[in-house]
């Protein structure tokens, strides 16, 4: 999932969204999407909010051995430690819904409900000097509201409680990704670099998500086959290498165009979900989700300003 730009990262001009990028767009939203599926299919082997905490744990240490080598000791000097100790509790507060949700419901509907962050960002920022809501965004909050009513209650007797839980606890997720967006616009931990950043998310949930997984007794692990590759893959190719492209993506292209085109995710997520773990989608879950992410395109899409953009998941 997309990271916000810490400032640091800006340059003088950034090119216009050509063949390149898209390709590069659609293959992060692809990665992406794919990650709620890569936790559900090893889940009986090694409890999400597990997965979560190693696949971090070992991200962590490959954005140390950057942060460090670049600042020494001092990499924390700049007073930014305290935002980002900040920005990571409320991205472990993400991940501990996103990992409880994928319990109890599909990956199809985690990511989705997980993706209305945009709009729990724009409701959040727009209590920040210069950022109120005009009459577009708020009627794509409205739209984006109505889906999640929409997919929340339009199967009406056919819903199962626990499937209801699940989503309920995918929204919350949400709402502590956009939580974490105004952090990072809040706090001196934007204005350092990715890796810095980064490093602040992943090393405080490694360390919450373990604490999590310890008191909940989900901190079973089999290493079997697709769990090695699973672990393997949501580390190396999620939390390192997608993370690593996106931040050089957003350095040569303009950022709310790419921020447009990472609202895929969710479609993509929802596919691999029907084609590899059999989710079924439902009329109105369908139609809930286009509710959803419509109205996310409406909140976000470029009006004069850099719009918020969410921060790493």
């Amino acid at each position: 999932m997309p990271a916000a730009p810490p400032s640091s990262l800006s340059i003088p001009v950034r090119k216009p969204i050509d063949l390149r990028a898209v390709v590069i767009m659609l293959g992060l939203c692809l990665v992406w999407g794919f990650q709620q599926v890569a936790i559900k299919k090893v889940a009986a082997d090694i409890a999400p909010i597990m997965q979560l905490m190693l696949r971090f744990g070992l991200a962590s240490l490959f954005f140390a051995c950057i942060v460090f080598a670049r600042e020494g000791r001092r990499a924390f000097a700049d007073g930014s430690l305290p935002s980002g100790i900040i920005l990571g509790t409320f991205f472990s507060i993400e991940f501990v819904m996103v990992g409880e949700s994928l319990n109890y419901t599909t990956a199809a509907h985690s990511v989705v409900f997980l993706y209305s962050a945009p709009v729990f960002t724009a409701l959040g920022v727009q209590f920040l000097p210069g950022e109120h809501l005009n009459r577009r965004q708020w009627s794509g909050i409205l739209a984006a509201f109505a889906g999640i009513a929409v997919a929340f209650l339009g199967g009406g007797s056919h819903f199962a409680p626990q499937q209801l839980l699940g989503d309920f606890l995918a929204l919350l997720g949400g709402v502590a990704w956009g939580a974490s967006n105004v952090a990072l616009r809040r706090g001196r931990i934007g204005s350092t670099t990715a890796a810095k950043t980064v490093l602040c998310q992943v090393g405080t949930a490694t360390v919450l998500l373990w604490i999590y997984a310890l008191l909940t007794h989900q901190d079973h692990v089999v290493w079997s086959p697709p769990a090695i590759v699973s672990i393997a893959f949501q580390t190396l190719v999620i939390s390192i290498s997608s993370y690593l492209v996106w931040f050089w993506t957003l350095r040569h292209y303009l950022t709310s165009r790419l921020m447009l085109i990472s609202f895929l995710t969710p479609l993509f997520g929802v596919l691999f979900g029907a084609y590899l773990l059999g989710d079924r989608i439902e009329p109105y879950f369908g139609l809930g989700s286009l509710l959803v992410l419509g109205g996310i395109l409406v909140v976000s899409a470029p009006q004069g300003r850099r719009s918020p953009g969410p921060a790493t998941t």
